[in-house]
């Protein structure tokens, strides 16, 4: 049995070293590509995108694959949906790993939206410091509120954006509390923006924002679809491959 693991989180990640070391679970791991130096994988790995739906059919045909799980980040909906339906297409079994979301507690002050056009419109008309941590693909929709000075985080390159303020740093995660509440004072940031990704490696500036007293606006998860089994964990994740491998109705 060939397994497809389409990756790009930490819990795909996490999969992929478990399965490396099962050779009767051979799995390939498929990266989307948007990130310029993904992290070594212990798994043979494919980089690119599939060409939709017909490709992503044909390629799970002509490699024989006989489970997929869908590991990709929570907000990477159209790949998501392009999978449901190639399985179904292809008739083969799609288990989502989906990491939990996060969830306000004591103290936090979040407005939550349903998408970035969302977020923008939260923001207000008064000018802001926004700390804005939604990835380099997001940021032209902000380009309709250029009156707010921007501290924009991300791995990668931003490229051109028509911000008039917009300050760029770039880190990868993990970050850590006391960093985080430095980098908010010493920016003076008035409000935090970001996506419901649920990663514990990215959870410590809502935990600084909180300490703080800033508000958070959080973009919502876009719907999953519907009829696909989901599990939170690498282990949960691997129990059902060894279930499918076993023949399990």
């Amino acid at each position: 049995m060939t397994i497809l693991l389409l990756g790009g989180t930490t819990e795909a990640t996490g999969l992929a070293h478990l399965l490396a070391g099962r050779p009767d679970l051979p799995a390939i791991l498929s990266l989307a590509g948007r990130t310029s130096a993904p992290r070594a994988a212990p798994l043979p790995t494919r980089i690119g995108g599939f060409g939709g739906v017909e490709g992503l059919v044909a390629h799970l045909r002509s490699e024989g694959i006989r489970a997929v799980v869908d590991a990709t980040h929570p907000f990477a909906a159209r790949m998501s949906r392009n999978a449901a339906e190639a399985c179904r297409i292809a008739g083969v079994p799609l288990l989502a790993l989906v990491r939990p979301e996060w969830t306000p507690g004591p103290g936090d002050r979040w407005t939550t939206v349903a998408d970035m056009a969302g977020a923008v419109a939260a923001l207000g008309e008064a000018p802001r410091r926004v700390f804005l941590t939604v990835g380099r693909l997001e940021l032209a929709g902000f380009e309709a509120a250029p009156q707010h000075a921007y501290l924009v985080r991300t791995i990668d390159p931003i490229g051109e954006v028509a911000l008039p303020n917009l300050v760029e740093i770039r880190h990868r995660p993990p970050f850590d509390d006391a960093a985080e509440r430095a980098l908010m004072e010493t920016e003076r940031i008035d409000v935090l923006v970001t996506k419901n990704s649920g990663a514990a490696a990215t959870r410590p500036k809502l935990d600084a924002a909180r300490t703080l007293g800033l508000p958070v606006i959080v973009v919502d998860r876009p719907p999953r679809p519907e009829g696909v089994q989901a599990v939170a964990t690498p282990e949960q994740a691997l129990e059902w491959l060894e279930w499918v491998h076993a023949g399990a109705p």
